[in-house]
């Protein structure tokens, strides 16, 4: 599925800076925790905040360099919640996640949630609306943090109701460009950006496809981090003939090995399949 590209090796180990942290290719694979009673794959195995955080041990453990965590589902049809209520989701976790030494991504739309998950230690803040919140872009630009900007068409209610595109990866790097111009005006460094093109996030099948095999074009176009989030996406139920999301982490993994090379971090369910799946590509180069 991966699109020619004359990367050359050296390139395929590109370094990127964000701050303190450091970035590079092939991928890390940064491990979902949502703490959340009604995400897509993993709703309610995470909400009692003691089992987020025993989970997230187990994703360290078994070879994760990140942890996502996540108070608000983001599955098409899900609805908003509240700052209140995703706070008091998701604080508990990371502060105690933190306090074990991981590195630790908030998963929020939502600037006031943000800035409280920071000042517990999170690193990073991944926005999957590529700061709509007017208050997330300069919070970014004042704390100095990573963030990353994820593209989708529509909102969560939204967003799989007929998604429709004349060129899908024409569209998502304009959308790229636009957003990082919005960081750049708000006082984000380019430096703290990394980009994500939302697979699952308003596109078909067809659409989700076409990303994957520009991703090497986008890492060229950009010069800056991807981030990968197709684990357990539905396009893959329907690549490899299952609705369980679960069983779709063979092909997910399949993919993650393919793609490793061109994205700097895989957002996975299955930590252990994805760390091995990254070392057998590895073996076989």
């Amino acid at each position: 599925m991966v699109a020619t590209t004359e990367n050359t090796a050296a390139d395929a180990r590109a370094t990127w800076c964000c701050g303190d942290l450091k970035f590079r290719r092939p991928a890390q694979v940064m491990g979902i925790l949502n703490v959340t009673p009604d995400s897509f794959s993993d709703g309610g195995a995470h909400a009692e905040h003691t089992v987020a955080v025993t989970a997230g041990e187990r994703m360290l453990a078994a070879g994760a360099s990140w942890l996502d965590v996540g108070g608000e589902s983001t599955r098409p049809g899900a609805g908003p919640i509240s700052s209140t209520v995703e706070l008091a989701r998701v604080l508990p976790v990371i502060q105690a996640l933190v306090q074990r030494g991981a590195c630790v991504s908030i998963d929020t739309r939502k600037a006031e949630v943000a800035r409280a998950a920071l000042a517990a230690g999170v690193r990073m803040v991944n926005d999957v609306s590529a700061g709509a919140d007017p208050a997330m872009l300069p919070l970014i630009a004042e704390t100095g943090n990573a963030i990353v900007l994820m593209h989708a068409q529509g909102t969560p209610q939204t967003m799989q109701i007929a998604p429709r595109y004349d060129d899908v990866v024409a569209e998502v790097a304009a959308f790229f460009s636009a957003r990082m111009n919005a960081a750049r005006t708000a006082g984000v460094n380019e430096a703290q950006v990394l980009l994500d093109p939302g697979i699952g996030f308003g596109k078909t099948v067809a659409h989700n496809v076409a990303l994957l095999r520009a991703l090497p074009w986008l890492v060229q176009q950009f010069n800056r981090p991807l981030v990968l989030g197709l684990s357990r996406k539905r396009f893959l139920g329907a690549l490899a003939g299952t609705v369980d999301p679960a069983a779709r982490d063979g092909v997910g993994h399949v993919l993650h090995a393919l793609l490793a090379e061109y994205v700097a971090l895989l957002r996975v369910h299955d930590v252990p399949g994805a760390v091995a799946a990254l070392a057998l590509a590895r073996s076989a180069a």
